[in-house]
């Protein structure tokens, strides 16, 4: 399971399926060696992030090549990304990419003696990548140092990679979840929040599962009365992650199937529901 800096081993909403790619490697431990080794596992410290955390990331001093996110040193990161160009020169590959975040140029440089082997010369344009590399700054424009670049065949890394980056942006901002304070919270007192993820409900503490429901039912919007009843139904149906059936739901609700799909598609346009293990199978988001 992935770890980073201060403790986090990804504690927010169980293990995810990113394998070696989304792990990171633990730095700041008070156990171990000094001097040399603890530079080099701090050196060693993968982070998963959004352009737009890299573009607003905090430098040190101006070209510093060190960068804080959160209120913790960022080394080595990785993101996931849709190639919007590519320029291929002698000595390097010119990438700009766009997580729907922001967008961002980096450089491969590459060994003349090894042309056409890497990954990296098989990506074109359009395509979604896997970026692991440094974060760079030259006359006040940021870009990616790239180590290693590869095309995504499995686009669940996709979202996979946004819900660790979130996770983690969490725990710097908010402390492990179950806990209050901790991580990188200290960092940001004012309760900002670059990556506009809801404070409602986080931290497990007393009253988060009022908090959670009373975000979502905010969010109902002007629905009707029927969707406002299915929704009710919903946060206190046992149906944990794979969510209540449709049949469930209209034997409980004395509605007919129809009435439930309409009503479900209200709550669907709200985004406070969402289908799980087929189109007629709902769970509530929580937030």
């Amino acid at each position: 399971m992935a770890s980073y800096g201060g403790g986090y081993k990804g504690g927010y909403g169980g293990g995810g399926g990113g394998g070696d790619d989304a792990g990171g490697f633990v730095y700041g431990s008070q156990q171990g060696s000094q001097g040399g080794n603890q530079k080099s596992q701090r050196n060693e410290t993968l982070r998963p992030l959004t352009i737009k955390q890299m573009l607003d990331a905090e430098e040190t001093y101006p070209e510093s090549a060190e960068f804080r996110i959160d209120g913790a040193p960022v080394f080595q990161m990785t993101f996931v990304a849709q190639v919007r160009q590519v320029n291929r020169l002698q000595t390097n590959i010119h990438f700009k990419v766009d997580d729907g975040t922001g967008v961002i140029e980096g450089k491969k440089f590459i060994d003349a003696d090894k042309s056409d082997e890497g990954p990296e010369y098989t990506i074109q344009t359009d395509d979604y990548v896997r970026v692991y590399g440094h974060i760079r700054s030259f006359n006040n424009n940021r870009h990616i140092a790239i180590q290693v670049i590869r095309p995504i065949t499995d686009y669940n890394e996709i979202h996979y990679h946004l819900l660790e980056a979130t996770a983690v942006h969490l725990y710097y901002t908010k402390g492990q979840l179950g806990q209050q304070g901790g991580g990188g919270a200290a960092a940001n007192p004012a309760g900002g929040d670059s990556m506009f993820v809801d404070d409602g409900g986080y931290g497990g503490g007393a009253g988060g599962d009022a908090n959670q429901h009373a975000a979502g039912a905010a969010k109902l919007g002007n629905v009707s009365a029927a969707a406002r009843r299915l929704y009710d139904f919903m946060l206190n149906a046992p149906g944990g992650n794979e969510g209540v059936h449709l049949q469930e739901l209209s034997k409980g609700l004395g509605m007919t199937a129809r009435e439930v799909l309409a009503a479900a598609d209200e709550l669907l346009g709200q985004g406070v529901i969402y289908t799980t293990i087929d189109d007629e199978t709902w769970a509530v988001l929580e937030y």
